[in-house]
């Protein structure tokens, strides 16, 4: 048989990504394996309502009140005779030698404050948490001003922010580490099942008829790239979930400022970002899987690489602490902590040309990574070195399990 009637690397690498792409999707197991996460989104949502309703029933957070008492007393009074008007928030009086720290007081955990009213009738000031502040500012004044006597209760009132601004980066920075977790929570759960696969079959004696037909390699990138579209089918899945869950409890969610560069781009980087990371691990995997020769060896085997990955989530959450340090640059370079440093990055800085690098650099070695991983891939699991040599002779068994494959001429 002529070189030409042979399948290209790229051509054999397809067959084998469309034959266990198309055989792990239509089972009943995968849909098993799709339900699983559903019910554990369920529950966290249940989990979540039942929060928000105990949220609901606990006590409302006041305004302390630190004047005189004649003119806490005053303050009380104004409360209660606008509260059938108009809105007013819970009011608790304390000593005025309390309120000299309205910080401090803010902070005593054993008290529930949404600011404090300090000073004096003539010369309030109103301290708390910025978007406590511009909630109730309005309707402290027109209490105050009525407390006062005055014919258009409208007092004027000095304003001290405790929070300000970094609200928005502490956020953000939450939203970093969680971009990490979640990263890492799904490439470790979904990276084992190219390491299963892949072992299943050399049990099953599958992977020598394949090593006679085509190239180890285009089995190893095969099989990288068809659990990777199953993985994006089941992350699919899973995120419209959470999306539905999401959109119907948006009522009791807090509210959440938008990471640096957007949710829309945010979720499309942390989608390539999944990829990169996926097809990294993967590629280690899958050549330490090719030493474990059963089922039963697999855990022992892979024990490794799940440490690697453990290293690689303990670097990047240390990291993203410290933006800007050596450390922090380290492990935005380091291809295996890359993809969970930029993921970090979307969510706190939105300088677009570092991620349209930082692509650039992870698919530069996720071809290093699956040129070397091929390499001890087609070594372990070819010891005999006599599969794959007529490859001739093996191709038709090759196109009879998983289909014809194109002309070519």
């Amino acid at each position: 048989m002529s070189s030409s009637a042979r399948l290209s690397l790229w051509q054999a690498a397809w067959v084998i990504a469309r034959r266990d792409f198309t055989a792990i999707v239509f089972s009943k197991v995968f849909l098993l394996f799709l339900i699983g996460p559903l019910f554990f989104l369920g529950i966290s949502a249940g989990g979540g309502y039942v929060g928000a309703m105990a949220a609901d029933s606990a006590d409302e957070p006041q305004l302390a009140v630190a004047f005189t008492p004649d003119a806490n007393a005053a303050i009380e009074k104004s409360r209660d005779e606008l509260e059938p008007l108009v809105g007013m928030p819970e009011v608790t009086l304390v000593d005025r030698a309390d309120g000299a720290d309205p910080r401090a007081l803010l902070e005593d955990e054993d008290r529930n404050l949404l600011g404090v009213l300090s000073g004096s009738l003539a010369d309030p000031l109103l301290t708390g948490p910025k978007e406590d502040v511009e909630r109730w500012e309005g309707e402290v004044a027109i209490m105050v001003g009525a407390a006062r006597g005055e014919a258009i209760p409208q007092a004027n009132i000095a304003i001290d922010m405790t929070d300000g601004a970094i609200n928005r980066q502490t956020a953000q920075d939450a939203t970093a580490r969680a971009g990490i977790v979640m990263l890492f929570m799904l490439t470790i759960f979904l990276a084992g099942m190219v390491l299963s696969n892949l072992v299943e079959e050399k049990g099953n004696k599958i992977i020598e008829i394949l090593a006679a037909a085509i190239p180890m390699d285009a089995v190893f990138v095969g099989k990288l790239f068809a659990m990777l579209g199953v993985s994006l089918v089941g992350l699919t899945v899973w995120g419209a979930a959470a999306g539905v869950i999401l959109i119907l409890g948006a009522g009791a969610l807090p509210v959440i400022p938008p990471p640096a560069v957007g949710w829309p781009l945010f979720f499309a980087l942390f989608v390539i970002y999944f990829a990169m990371a996926y097809l990294l691990i993967g590629s280690v995997f899958l050549a330490v899987g090719s030493l474990a020769p059963t089922v039963r060896d697999v855990q022992t085997v892979s024990m490794p690489a799940t440490i690697l990955q453990l290293l690689i989530f303990f670097l990047a959450n240390f990291a993203v602490g410290q933006p800007g340090s050596a450390l922090e640059i380290f492990a935005a370079i380091f291809p295996l902590s890359s993809p969970y440093m930029m993921v970090a990055r979307a969510a706190k800085e939105g300088v677009m040309w570092w991620h349209l690098a930082a692509i650039a650099w992870q698919v530069l070695w996720v071809a290093i990574f699956v040129k070397i991983g091929a390499s001890l891939f087609r070594a372990k699991v070819l010891k005999s070195g006599t599969a794959g040599r007529d490859k001739g002779a093996g191709r038709k068994g090759l196109l009879g399990l998983f289909g014809s494959a194109p002309n070519q001429s």
